[in-house]
């Protein structure tokens, strides 16, 4: 009888150490990282310039009710990108929602070209909100048909027949909570490596993403800033820092 109770008790102790698995950090920043962003002006990247600005030091992206955007629109970096670590911060009001577009591609025909700097591709979503799923940091297939593709917490594969979760949450709603700065500035890093993607915020992994399919898959393009259609709404960004991979 002890030795049976003492051997249920052994397992219950090694069975919660395994699903609660450690956080993992971000890397620490690599040497040789390019600055985006100098803080004075937006050479490089090219936006409709009645929403862009630079206010302060930071890139400032706003819409009014007189000032509105017809469709998401972008401010775009010059340079197409593959296999990249990239860092910033974010704010935003939590009226509408923004977006950090990657491996994207610019529309310039069709319905989808509401305006003249419209991208589709991987979006890491930004949002001024704690309470998962509907927080920063989830991967969103702007202008595809996977709609949220990766949500933060998932280590995910998307093979051509769908997505399958594997394993445990990489982080629970109340971690999340402690984890995001709500009305306050928001770390970033994102890699992509190949087809693997992983985004971090402030410092903890919160997304671990493989892409397999081998049609709807993005392996290089732009990187953006979004401004979102729909009910006024602002976006900051600082310390915009690329490494190509």
């Amino acid at each position: 009888m002890l030795r049976s109770f003492l051997f249920g008790t052994f397992c219950l102790v090694v069975s919660a150490c395994v699903a609660e698995s450690p956080a993992e950090s971000a890397p620490p920043e690599p040497d040789g990282m390019s600055v985006l962003f100098d803080g004075e002006n937006l050479e490089g990247w090219d936006g409709d310039p009645r929403l862009w600005s630079v206010r302060e030091g930071v890139i400032h992206g706003e819409t009014t009710k007189e000032v509105s955007t017809k469709g998401n629109t972008f401010l775009i970096w010059k340079d197409e990108v593959a296999d990249f670590e990239l860092r910033l911060s974010f704010r935003c009001t939590a009226t509408n929602n923004s977006g950090i577009q990657y491996r994207s591609q610019r529309v310039t025909s069709g319905r989808g070209a509401s305006n003249q700097w419209v991208l589709r591709g991987y979006q890491h979503e930004i949002r001024n909100e704690e309470d998962l799923p509907n927080v920063p940091g989830f991967i969103y297939d702007e202008k595809g048909s996977r709609g949220r593709i990766c949500l933060v917490g998932e280590k995910a594969v998307w093979n051509e027949d769908g997505k399958q979760v594997q394993g445990e949450p990489l982080i629970t709603k109340e971690e999340f909570k402690e984890l995001m700065k709500v009305d306050d500035w928001n770390d970033v890093v994102i890699i992509a490596k190949g087809n693997h993607i992983r985004h971090y915020l402030n410092g903890r992994l919160v997304l671990d993403f493989t892409d397999n399919h081998p049609e709807k898959s993005f392996a290089k393009g732009m990187i953006g800033l979004q401004l979102h259609a729909g009910a006024p709404m602002w976006a900051e960004f600082k310390n915009i820092r690329l490494k190509t991979l």
